[in-house]
């Protein structure tokens, strides 16, 4: 049965929620990024008709070697230097994504850009917006082989968080290179999920929500190790709140200062 969200559960027992891009919105990315192609494609065919006239049979050779690595690089290139989007995808708000929420590792890149030559058969994506039509995880063949798919960010106007965070010593922050670690380690959607959580945390039930910031806080301590001091004492919501602080606002100036 198809459906517009994918909900992935991680071993801590955090429910993620991706909402799936559907084959129209990917289809128009790819036009967006057919377009870019085309353009690099005429950059480098006038680079390589001045080779023609010393060498027609050496230049056509570059012509079709060309074709195929413009064609496949670009996806490849742009999806692990924009961490999952190419100029495309950009534009419309999709990301490619491990299918179990993992980190999207660079040979699942290169596996779905291969594929794209069998996706698009006969043309225009034929092929593969039929699968990806039919998929219970809307993947065409290369998702399918490189097990990802392409899922939708939403635009999130961000919270107040000088108000949200206003008043609470945060801990975590005595450990400024623990604290450099973490935001390295957290993706964007388990820091969106643990803010999620901080500004919904009067909708719970008192229960749920003790639950809830127990689990979130567990994963997380999963993720750094900080020391006794920085942790003891410290009730699972204001860790996640001093989780919060750490990545979503950096390192205060007091403490680059420091630093310096």
């Amino acid at each position: 049965m198809k459906t517009s969200t994918l909900l992935i559960r991680t071993p801590e027992g955090i429910v993620f929620a991706q909402l799936l891009a559907g084959p129209v919105s990917r289809f128009l990315a790819w036009l967006v990024d057919l377009c870019c192609i085309v353009v690099i494609n005429m950059i480098v065919n006038l680079l390589i008709g001045l080779l023609a006239v010393l060498n027609p049979d050496f230049a056509q050779g570059l012509y079709m070697i060309g074709f195929f690595v413009i064609g496949v690089g670009y996806g490849i290139v742009c999806e692990w230097a924009m961490r999952g989007q190419t100029i495309g995808k950009k534009a419309f708000r999709l990301r490619v994504v491990d299918v179990e929420g993992l980190r999207l590792q660079f040979n699942q890149i290169v596996t779905r850009n291969l594929l794209r030559f069998v996706d698009s058969l006969p043309a225009f994506y034929f092929v593969g917006g039929l699968v990806c039509w039919f998929s219970p995880k809307c993947q065409r063949l290369g998702d399918i082989a490189a097990n990802t798919i392409v899922v939708r960010v939403p635009k999130i106007s961000e919270p107040d968080l000088d108000q949200l965070l206003a008043g609470k010593f945060n801990s975590l922050r005595q450990h400024p290179h623990l604290a450099a670690r973490l935001r390295q380690q957290v993706s964007s959607s388990e820091a969106s999920v643990a803010l999620a959580a901080l500004v919904r945390r009067d909708e719970f039930d008192p229960v749920a929500r003790v639950e809830l910031f127990s689990e979130l806080a567990s994963h997380f301590h999963a993720k750094v190790a900080f020391p006794a001091e920085a942790t003891d004492g410290v009730a699972d919501e204001q860790f996640i709140r001093n989780v919060v602080d750490v990545i979503f606002r950096g390192r205060p100036k007091d403490e680059t200062k420091m630093a310096t």
